[in-house]
């Protein structure tokens, strides 16, 4: 592990940032970086290289397809578009029915445009943009174009979808669950959210926190 690229299972409540801070005591390696940031409610495969010719090669790793298992809440939106912002009721007496949902939802595969969250970790003049409203500004992010590989509805018992997503980089989940709750009619957020693949790193080959500290 003194130099290398490998995946770590990220666990709620920490920062991505943390993980890399956890690899850097246990290696005693400063030059240490992680590819695809997970966001504190969001756990799972985060992937993790030492060294400088390591962390040089990381986006090669980090580029390729990726898979999340995610939960959307309906009938509400969240300034955050996660359960950790401020909720805002919609339409709860908007009940979509399970085919409504497996209809829609296809609406979302292929090459889609898509607005990322404004509290994400996506730059702004240097800086990312959830400090730049945390600080009160006022920003607004362009949408872009990303690639959903394939979406596949697990289970769906209102208010929650549960979906699996298979997609390119740069797509934000959080996105995901926001749109396709204005596509219904009744608001939605991301609830929860595991990564279950990078490229090639997958959740069986993930090193665990308690194995790092």
């Amino acid at each position: 592990m003194t130099e290398g690229i490998f995946a770590v299972y990220k666990p709620l409540g920490i920062t991505s940032h943390d993980v890399v801070d956890i690899v850097r005591k246990k290696t005693g390696v400063k030059r240490v970086g992680h590819g695809g940031t997970l966001d504190p409610l969001a756990e799972g495969v985060l992937v993790i290289a030492v060294g400088r010719e390591n962390t040089k090669k990381l986006d090669e790793y980090v580029k390729g397809g990726k898979e999340y298992v995610a939960e959307v809440y309906l009938g509400e939106n969240s300034k955050t578009d996660d359960s950790e912002g401020e909720k805002t009721e919609i339409n709860k007496e908007i009940k979509p029915s399970k085919t409504e949902v497996e209809t829609t939802i296809k609406q979302f595969v292929g090459k889609i445009s898509q607005t990322p969250p404004i509290y994400s970790a996506l730059k702004l003049q240097g800086q990312p943009a959830h400090r730049r409203v945390r600080k009160g500004q006022a920003i607004k992010l362009e949408p872009r174009e990303v690639e959903i590989k394939e979406i596949e509805l697990l289970s769906y018992e209102y208010p929650i979808i549960k979906l699996i997503v298979a997609c390119g980089p740069g797509v934000y989940i959080r996105s995901i669950a926001r749109d396709l709750g204005e596509k219904l009619g009744t608001g939605g957020y991301l609830k929860s959210l595991i990564r279950t693949r990078v490229g090639e790193f997958t959740l069986e080959k993930c090193l665990k926190i308690s194995d790092l500290s």
